[in-house]
């Protein structure tokens, strides 16, 4: 029996990264496709786990948001057959660490701003993937501890 399933990703997830989304709808797309496990290799990139993590937190709350995401990138990497090893798979600590950045950024964003605007400016503002290394250092984050549970940074505290 054939999968029913669309495992088909938005084509909104392939956007380059400096490019804005122009619709909620493109969000929801994202967001829908990854709860059905349908993103993966491209579109799964920085912009979608950052879109997936504001949506989740916007409208579940910081704890059920939090979880969502975080069970949610474990099931569509066990979908997608991505192995956890100690240089891939789901990493804990940057899953979290991203997840503190989005709610942050909610709190510094103006009383009234659309998920448009908030997505947008998120990427923006958080879409580099390095970030966690003003946190971290390379060795702590890159750690299988780490990859596998929350280690503070070393760097500098998450305020």
């Amino acid at each position: 029996m054939a999968n029913s399933i669309d495992r088909t990703p938005p084509p909104t997830a392939l956007r380059p990264r400096s490019s804005p989304f122009a619709t909620e709808e493109e969000l929801r797309d994202i967001v829908e496709a990854f709860e059905r496990c349908a993103l993966n290799g491209p579109a799964w990139n920085h912009r979608a786990h950052l879109v997936v993590a504001l949506w989740q937190l916007l409208h579940h709350g910081p704890d059920v948001g939090a979880e969502r995401v975080r069970s949610g990138i474990q099931r569509l990497n066990a979908v997608s057959g991505v192995p956890q090893t100690p240089t891939g798979g789901y990493h804990e600590t940057i899953t979290r660490f991203y997840l503190w950045a989005v709610g942050r950024h909610l709190c510094d964003a103006p009383e009234g701003s659309s998920i448009l605007d908030l997505a947008n400016s998120l990427v923006a503002t958080w879409g580099d993937k390095n970030r966690p290394l003003e946190y971290y250092s390379r060795d702590r984050l890159f750690s299988w501890e780490a990859r596998t549970a929350w280690v503070e940074p070393d760097l500098k505290p998450l305020d």
